[in-house]
């Protein structure tokens, strides 16, 4: 187990997001660990999901069933260093649809409003360029993308 361990706040929906977060990164590293209910006394729905303990790409998070009170906003966000433009394509096309938005620079929300920065692994590559006027023109580049392109990026 880890010492820290991020808890995320959502209104209802905690079991069903981290269903959806296993279902981007799967694999032997992504598994719910623990899953406590609401008894009688909880303020959500009796038996509701309360607390899911779950590990993804090798860490571990709380999700917790904590009503309308709280929203995710762009302070905090997830960003996933990408292996190559098809990841970069399959992660962001899968949170952006059914209710996620696109945003600028590679940064997303997902359905229940979490920001996710879907980053390939060239983008800081390129930006540590010793060539500063070539690192300049991939960040101008960068700077105009909503999902990052590879290719573009290094044409840039």
């Amino acid at each position: 187990m880890q010492k820290i361990r991020p808890c995320l706040w959502f209104d209802g929906k905690s079991e069903e997001a981290v269903a959806f977060y296993m279902s981007l990164f799967p694999g032997s590293d992504s598994e719910v660990l623990e899953v406590q209910h609401f008894g009688d006394e909880g303020s959500q729905e009796p038996g509701s999901g309360v607390v899911v303990s779950f590990r993804l790409a090798g860490t571990e998070y709380q999700a917790l069933d904590g009503g309308p009170e709280f929203k995710f906003n762009e302070a905090v966000s997830f960003s996933v260093d990408c292996d190559d433009q098809a990841e970069v394509d399959r992660l962001w096309d899968r949170l952006t649809v059914d209710g996620g938005e696109p945003g600028p620079c590679g940064w997303c929300k997902d359905k229940y409003g979490l920001s996710w920065q879907i980053v390939p692994r060239r983008l800081p590559e390129l930006l540590a360029d010793p060539d500063k006027d070539r690192a300049g023109r991939v960040l101008a580049a960068m700077m105009k993308m909503g999902k990052l392109d590879v290719a573009a990026l290094e044409s840039a």
